[in-house]
């Protein structure tokens, strides 16, 4: 699943070419969505955020349109007119004149005004978005040490949306190998030292991989551009230590880590 950063950079690239662009064409799959359709023609996108996993994408006439990737979702930006050719089927076409903007293979799509989408069932229980560049290392480091996560292991607690949202298994790994962590922690038996240490890994690993530019394969690893320390590469040296970096599944998913280094 796309974590954090590239929803971030996927919504970037969309807003890149739709923001206040008049609607030229809408499309949308699902018959609950179709009677939108003539309503939305004419208006314009005046804004797409990210909000962990997902996106919120606002009409001028106040409607506003929530979309989750999930597993395999993806958008893709193209000229006017045109429709790549692919086997993923095709969910949401939003046209102007000069660009169009298309979602592949998601199922989660609502559209509801705008004042009600933060009651959007997966908006309520998300925790604040790790890429927001108003979150601190300190209000991180409250949040480890609250109520509802303060006992719970850092190896299944990092993959929990209401946490943080936007955190990933690419990110718990490389994370947790930057904090010199085993996954099997928790928040509230880390010395400050350690604690401010793996706050501030939460916030710059994902910020690292956003900011990040260049060349990518989007068919590997969900086209992140961030440079994996252990991610996908179990029996490599670790580059801190030199050990053998293992792979073992955690909250059923693959882990990669250095047992060496990673205490």
């Amino acid at each position: 699943m796309p974590e954090g950063p590239e929803i971030r950079r996927a919504a970037d690239k969309l807003a890149a070419v739709m923001i206040e662009q008049p609607l030229t064409e809408v499309w949308f799959a699902f018959p609950q969505l179709k009677h939108y359709q003539v309503a939305l023609v004419g208006e314009r996108i005046t804004a797409i955020e990210p909000r962990g996993k997902a996106l919120l994408t606002d009409f001028s006439n106040g409607l506003t349109m929530y979309s989750h990737n999930q597993l395999y979702g993806v958008w893709k930006v193209v000229r006017a007119g045109e429709t790549p050719e692919t086997k993923r089927d095709l969910r949401v076409r939003l046209e102007t004149a000069e660009w169009a903007i298309l979602l592949y293979s998601a199922s989660d799509i609502t559209i509801v005004p705008r004042g009600e989408i933060e009651q959007h069932p997966f908006l309520k229980r998300i925790g604040p978005d790790v890429l927001n560049m108003a979150l601190t290392v300190e209000q991180v480091e409250q949040r480890l040490l609250s109520p509802a996560f303060c006992k719970r292991q850092l190896g299944g607690m990092l993959l929990d949306q209401s946490f943080l949202a936007g955190l990933g298994n690419y990110l718990r790994a490389e994370i947790l190998w930057q904090a010199e962590l085993a996954p099997k922690h928790k928040p509230q038996d880390l010395t400050p030292d350690a604690l401010h240490k793996l706050a501030q890994a939460l916030l710059d690993i994902p910020r690292i991989s956003y900011h990040t530019r260049g060349q990518v394969d989007e068919n590997r690893h969900h086209g992140t551009l961030f440079s994996f320390k252990v991610f996908h590469r179990s029996g490599e040296p670790c580059p801190r230590c030199g050990a053998m970096i293992e792979k073992t599944a955690l909250a059923s998913r693959p882990f990669y880590w250095c047992p060496v280094c990673q205490r």
